[in-house]
């Protein structure tokens, strides 16, 4: 029974099917099955599996969005239960993304930080239009060790160098690893501000920061 549950989870964030995802997370808590099996067991190999056939061109941003808000809807179900048992996912890592000041634009963010949840990472999701000091200060509250930020505009660019600048003049720039993406940002520009990697897409996030930390 759980084993179907389990395919079927997975199957309903392949298909971005929120609905289906919700009510299979309520059937599960119905079942008594562990909350935190059923989103590493269940819907995390869904997510995962998306990622991997948008990089192999097999499926497409729409594609990717929906899976990423079926698996959102299906936590917020399975999460209240979580905090009532006092039991929690392994966590890989501490991030804290955002889209820099003077940038609106959240989708490839977005994607991020779920795909970075959904392999084991803590993520604290400033939104957009975020100053270098929210980051700063995000970072200082939560321990972070990664810090990724978004920049869909040739000249909202400027800010990832001035968060990096800023996590330096607050001393906590040799604390954290810094990641940058958007569609402007080159891996030229991430050695010219000093950012530790860059990706092209949300599941190469992943990859680089499993790497960074040496995970």
């Amino acid at each position: 029974m759980t084993e179907e549950l389990f395919t079927a989870m997975r199957q309903s964030v392949i298909d971005g099917d929120p609905d289906a995802a919700m009510d299979l997370a309520t059937e599960a808590l119905a079942a008594g099955v562990d909350p935190v099996a059923a989103i590493d067991q269940g819907y995390v190999p869904g997510i995962r599996l998306v990622g991997e056939q948008f990089r192999s061109g097999e499926m497409f941003l729409p594609d990717m969005m929906a899976a990423a808000v079926a698996m959102q809807k299906a936590i917020a179900i399975l999460e209240p239960e979580m905090v009532a048992r006092s039991v929690q996912r392994e966590v890989l890592g501490r991030v804290v993304i955002g889209t820099v000041k003077g940038d609106i634009h959240e989708i490839g963010k977005n994607l991020v930080g779920m795909m970075l949840m959904a392999n084991g990472f803590e993520v604290h999701d400033l939104g957009v239009n975020v100053t270098p000091e929210q980051f700063v200060e995000k970072v200082r509250e939560v321990d972070a060790n990664v810090v990724g930020m978004s920049a869909l505009l040739t000249t909202t660019m400027v800010g990832q160098r001035a968060v990096i600048q800023a996590l330096s003049d607050a001393g906590l720039r040799d604390r954290v690893k810094v990641i940058i993406g958007g569609a402007p940002v080159t891996r030229t520009w991430a050695d010219e501000i000093g950012a530790d990697g860059y990706s092209e897409d949300a599941a190469g996030a992943v990859t680089l920061t499993l790497a960074l930390l040496g995970t």
